[in-house]
């Protein structure tokens, strides 16, 4: 049985956290009656579980109250897009200014430092900096409650495993175990037993929610986003372990121009690699290059013409049996776009990936100072390379290009088609 969401105004929400005590303040609510969620599967009737019981089904785990708000929450402030300090920066912030969105999971010390970089960088009082979470945490909350420096807006993505914490997007006990083989799966009678991935394994929640979380905060932004509407500029895409260089957007502002000016068809820009590289003479320098998940999938920045081309692959992005957001473009531009990415990135990076454990790391400790310290070393003794008056390009594609890159392995972890189904969804949701 399909149940409404309960009605939330945020004017007066607030969320007791059992471990910490703290509040969740939501953000003050507009006079305008949300619009309902898409169809969410709440609690069942007794009789409908009963049913299924004696169809030999295990029946659906029923969603407490209090995950019930939590997704009323998420609805309403994603329709009500309250940005805060917009009156403050009004006047500063330009049609067409840079809008900078953050991926947040749950590492509020890492988010700490990306904020403290943007606190320092010159013009960020220019931008619109949304963050999107898919994670309700009430001490992220108050972390980006402390940007005072530009207009902040919070999206929430609304199919989180926090949100679902016992069905699909989340793990429902009824899906089947990871390692056990597709005969074993079918004869257990696992719910998605047909649909393991391209090395015989089942889902992983925490796993595909990344991919998800940046294909819906991709529509979100470019189509959703109403101030958004008829933005005609960049979107800078990084993440919440990222650190940012005081001239990041003066060199983005410098690329997109170059871009506009030598290099039209250039999809995206990069504000740099993984490899640390000097400033002493590298500072002015950006190269034109096929782009590479490997090296260039931090700090993109993109244009709607890039977007609307990406939409147009939805079924390919959604589909491609890789748990990876980046790994599932590179495979899109040697398929399904109408040619491969070309990418123009800055020689020195302007960006940082401050993140020492994580998703994708098996270091237990994280050292989030450390590596603060690791990374504002390399600023401060190239401070003077910084904000380069012009930029050079120093390596240009060829005139018949390169040709693109394909991913040289599948990693798995998106093979049911749940996962395929919802994706494609986005387009159509919220």
């Amino acid at each position: 049985m399909t149940l409404p969401l309960p009605h939330v105004t945020s004017r007066n929400v607030s969320i007791s956290n059992s471990k910490n005590n703290h509040q969740a303040q939501a953000t003050p609510t507009v006079s305008r009656q949300p619009v309902l969620a898409p169809v969410l599967q709440a609690n069942e009737s007794h009789v409908d579980k009963e049913k299924e019981k004696d169809m030999g089904k295990a029946p659906r785990p029923d969603v407490d109250n209090t995950t019930m708000v939590y997704r009323g929450i998420v609805f309403q402030l994603n329709f009500d897009q309250t940005i805060r300090n917009e009156e403050r920066f009004k006047a500063v912030r330009h049609r067409d200014d840079p809008v900078v969105v953050v991926q947040v999971h749950n590492r509020p010390d890492y988010l700490k430092l990306l904020i403290d970089s943007l606190r320092k960088a010159e013009g960020v009082e220019n931008i619109l900096l949304i963050f999107s979470h898919d994670f309700w945490s009430p001490e992220i909350n108050q972390v980006v409650a402390s940007v005072d420096f530009c207009q902040v807006l919070q999206i929430f993505f609304p199919f989180s495993v926090q949100l679902y914490p016992q069905e699909f997007p989340g793990n429902d006990p009824r899906d089947c175990p990871r390692d056990i083989s597709k005969n074993d799966a079918l004869k257990l009678g696992c719910i998605n037993a047909e649909y393991p991935d391209s090395f015989g394994h089942y889902r992983e929640a925490k796993f595909s929610q990344t991919k998800h979380h940046w294909w819906w905060k991709l529509h979100f932004v470019w189509d959703r986003v109403r101030v958004l509407k008829d933005h005609a500029g960049m979107v800078l895409l990084i993440e919440e372990d990222h650190y940012l260089s005081p001239d990041f957007l003066h060199i983005l502002r410098q690329m997109s121009a170059l871009k506009g000016e030598q290099y039209s068809d250039c999809d995206v820009i990069s504000l740099g690699s993984y490899s640390h590289i000097g400033y002493s003479s590298k500072a002015n320098k950006v190269e034109v290059k096929v782009w590479k998940s490997t090296e260039h999938n931090m700090g993109m920045a993109l244009n709607r013409d890039t977007y609307q081309k990406l939409l147009r692959c939805t079924n390919d992005f959604c589909t491609y049996d890789d748990y990876n957001w980046d790994w599932s473009l590179q495979h899109l531009t040697v398929t399904c776009l109408p040619a491969y990415w070309k990418v123009m990135v800055s020689e020195a990076p302007r960006i940082f990936h401050a993140g020492d454990c994580g998703m994708h790391h098996k270091k237990a400790a994280c050292m989030p100072a450390s590596q603060k310290t690791k990374i504002e070393n390399i600023l401060q003794s190239s401070s003077n390379q910084l904000f380069p008056k012009n930029l050079l390009i120093t390596k240009r594609l060829p005139a018949n290009g390169a040709g693109g890159v394909a991913p040289h392995v599948k990693n798995g972890g998106w093979g049911d088609i749940r996962d395929h189904e919802l994706c494609k969804s986005y387009l159509r949701l919220q």
